[in-house]
């Protein structure tokens, strides 16, 4: 009976240590991709992510605050944090899109439906749509300096956190 224990010894013993490698080389882009989103939605450098089974929150970190350019510009701060469900990024801090010259903070991110073709950026007054196939891989980010409370549109409201113009005269201005 110990000959036969030793072989499925071995064998449990390689299983572990390739599931175990496995776990620990996942990529961001890998956890994106899982959940049914485009691998483009954050740019390359990331050097370093984690996140918690029990929450589902993710924090990424990038060596410096870029910009990708896709339509329009999206501006990526040094630390980024999110939770990530099937097909949606929500609660989203950290990301920003231009539109027209002026900055809206990215609250979410979702994909509706994959053959639909349109990614949403959820902005807070508008839900910005784009074509999916502008994500299809993690673009390159210029070095951006980050993002103040004044880049943001304010409505007057508070000195202390960004706001954003009512929707209806961001439509008056596409």
């Amino acid at each position: 009976m110990g000959p036969q224990i030793y072989p499925l010894f071995v064998a449990l013993s390689l299983l572990l240590f390739l599931t175990a490698t496995v776990s620990t080389t996942t990529t961001i882009y890998d956890h994106l991709r899982l959940q049914g989103l485009p691998t483009g939605l954050l740019p390359k450098g990331i050097t370093d992510f984690s996140f918690s089974p029990d929450t589902f929150l993710y924090q990424i970190s990038l060596p410096y605050a870029c910009i990708a350019t896709f339509e329009n510009q999206v501006h990526y701060d040094l630390n980024i944090s999110f939770y990530l469900t099937h097909a949606h990024i929500g609660n989203l801090s950290g990301v920003s899109a231009q539109e027209l010259f002026l900055w809206f903070p990215v609250k979410g991110i979702r994909v509706d439906v994959p053959s639909s073709g349109v990614v949403h950026f959820d902005v807070g007054v508008v839900d910005k749509q784009y074509s999916l196939s502008l994500f299809e891989s993690p673009p390159d980010c210029a070095v951006a300096d980050p993002l103040n409370p004044s880049d943001f549109v304010d409505d007057g409201e508070s000195d202390s956190e960004p706001q954003k113009v009512n929707i209806y005269a961001t439509y008056l201005l596409d």
